[in-house]
Formats: structure tokens, C-alpha cells, sequence
């Protein structure tokens, strides 16, 4: 998987986003545009925000056991695939300001680079490889700019 830690993967990855406009629909999913770039930013949220609480002792057990792999692993995530509670986003959103938030979010994830992250703690799962914290914000945006066709 490309890194996002190298500037042009991380271009590449905003000249997506820049494609995107108000009116794109996805091409599955139940998520407006806005939603999903909402959906997208609470992974960048959980690093950069105290926005949302963190998963009680069980919780983080149940997740490092039984979500971890499938999140942070080399094998892209399915189309119509349950996403969890945390990442659901049913409310209106700004879709210029929850698109420039998201970039912002990109490039700052960018400049702090790989070595920022190794063995960074996860909200969820735990101390990451760089591969998997890669793996985390690779897959889950190109799953999300593929499902609005960019």
C-alpha cells in the first residue's frame, strides 16, 4: 500500500478530495457527500481532538481481538461493509468545511511523518506499526473516495 506519509501519496490523495464536489453521489452507501467526509475525518478526530470518548477496558479488548486486523491490515475493506457506531454520521454537514477539515487533517498527518507515529497509541487498538497506521488511513480513504467515484 502507498504511504501516506510520502507528500505525493498524500497529494494524491487531497487531488482526489479537490475532485469531489457538493453534488457528487456515491456510488454505494447511504452517506451524502458531506457525511462521508465527516466519516472520514473522525479517524484523523481520534488523533489530533479530544472529541470522543475512549472505548472502556472490555471495549479496547474486544476491539484490539476482534476489529484491529480487519482495520488495520493489508486487505481493502468491502463495499456496504458495517462501519462502527463512532464513524456513523446521519447529521447535515458543511460539505466545503468538512472538505477543507479533511485535507487540512491529510497534510498535517503528512508533515508530522512516519516516525511520528511508530508505536503511536491508538484510541482503539493499541500501540500501531507505522505499516499499520498507514494501513488505517490509506484503505479508509480510498475506500470512502472510491465509493463517490474519485
Amino acid at each position: 500500500m502507498k504511504s501516506i506519509f510520502e507528500k505525493v501519496v498524500s497529494d494524491e490523495f487531497i487531488s482526489r478530495i479537490e475532485n469531489l464536489k457538493a453534488e457528487s453521489l456515491p456510488v454505494w452507501g447511504q452517506m451524502n457527500i458531506a457525511q462521508m467526509l465527516a466519516h472520514c475525518l473522525v479517524t484523523y478526530e481520534l488523533i489530533y481532538e479530544d472529541k470522543h470518548p475512549a472505548p472502556s477496558g472490555f471495549g479496547k479488548l474486544s476491539l484490539k481481538k476482534f476489529i484491529k486486523g480487519s482495520v488495520v491490515g493489508d486487505k481493502p475493506y468491502k463495499k456496504n461493509g458495517r462501519t462502527a457506531p463512532l464513524f456513523l454520521v446521519s447529521n447535515k454537514r458543511d460539505f466545503l468545511d468538512e472538505k477543507k477539515h479533511l485535507i487540512d487533517f491529510i497534510a498535517k498527518t503528512q508533515c508530522l511523518g512516519a516516525q511520528y507515529f511508530d508505536g503511536k497509541e491508538s484510541h482503539s487498538f493499541g500501540e500501531l506499526t507505522v505499516a499499520e497506521w498507514n494501513n488505517l488511513f490509506s484503505k479508509h480513504l480510498d475506500h470512502n473516495l472510491t465509493q463517490f467515484g474519485v
